[in-house]
């Protein structure tokens, strides 16, 4: 016989072994006490565990548990779990070609709605969080201003909305990779009734981005300017007319040099 394993003393304590096999173990084992110790204790624990369970091995196996059925819901499982993607896949088509990204062609979206994409994507992250919502809150907005105009390499104001009924929660550095410097500030804003507004910041993505663009995508709406110096996306789940009044004080905050904003 080879050399004897542990799987070996486990096969001979569970009675699984050739009877030359199994001499060959015994023989070992009046050699090895350790190893017949822990033999004997192998087989002690295999005689409890009959002791226990012997009689619900004799009873039939349920059919429930039979393989058949075992099989039948597996497969049932899959296919729930294909078609809640297709489901899925296909409310995303109809969004994206109803609401705005695609607009009925197949281009490679402009700058705009690339950023429009990202500002979503991160408003729809973050808004949901309650400790984490955002990096430094308002409580340090001194602090945030001048970190974020660092990064961004411009100076960043935090519009005060106050007036339009929103105050002000704080902000976070989030990556950008369609601008230059691949950066963008979020800044946060929350209503009496619990809705958040985030402005979402970075620099001008250069020449031949559009100065507004206005997206509807469901119970959000998404406002895109961009000037000279800075774009911003503003989302929020507000009606157009709402989120544009929103956004003159926004921008004539962000950028006091240029004109006053116009749709």
């Amino acid at each position: 016989m080879s050399e004897i394993t542990r799987d070996t003393l486990m096969a001979y304590a569970d009675g699984a072994l050739s009877s030359s096999e199994r001499a060959a173990v015994d023989a070992y084992l009046a050699d090895h006490p350790e190893a017949a110790a822990e033999v004997a204790l192998m087989q002690r624990q295999a005689d409890a565990i009959r002791t226990l369970y012997g009689p619900a091995a004799a009873e039939p196996v349920p059919p429930r548990l039979s393989v058949e059925k075992l099989v039948q819901k597996q497969q049932k499982r899959r296919s729930l779990t294909f078609m809640r993607a297709a489901a899925a896949v296909v409310l995303i088509g109809i969004g994206l070609g109803s609401g705005w990204l695609l607009r009925g062609q197949m281009d490679t979206p402009g700058i705009a709605d690339r950023l429009i994409a990202d500002a979503v994507s991160a408003h729809t992250v973050y808004v949901l969080e309650n400790r984490h919502a955002v990096e430094v809150n308002s409580a340090d907005s001194e602090h945030l201003s001048t970190w974020l105009s660092n990064r961004l390499q411009t100076t960043l104001a935090m519009p005060d909305l106050s007036a339009s009924g929103l105050t002000f929660l704080g902000g976070r550095l989030l990556p950008a990779p369609n601008v230059p410097g691949g950066r963008a500030a979020q800044l946060m804003y929350e209503d009496s009734a619990g809705a958040r507004l985030t402005l979402y910041v970075t620099p001008s993505p250069g020449p031949g981005t559009p100065t507004y663009e206005l997206a509807n995508l469901g119970l959000d709406t998404a406002l895109f300017w961009a000037d000279d110096v800075i774009s911003c996306t503003i989302t929020a789940p507000y009606p157009a007319e709402k989120l544009q009044a929103i956004a003159r004080s926004v921008f004539s905050q962000l950028n006091p040099s240029e004109p006053d904003y116009q749709t």
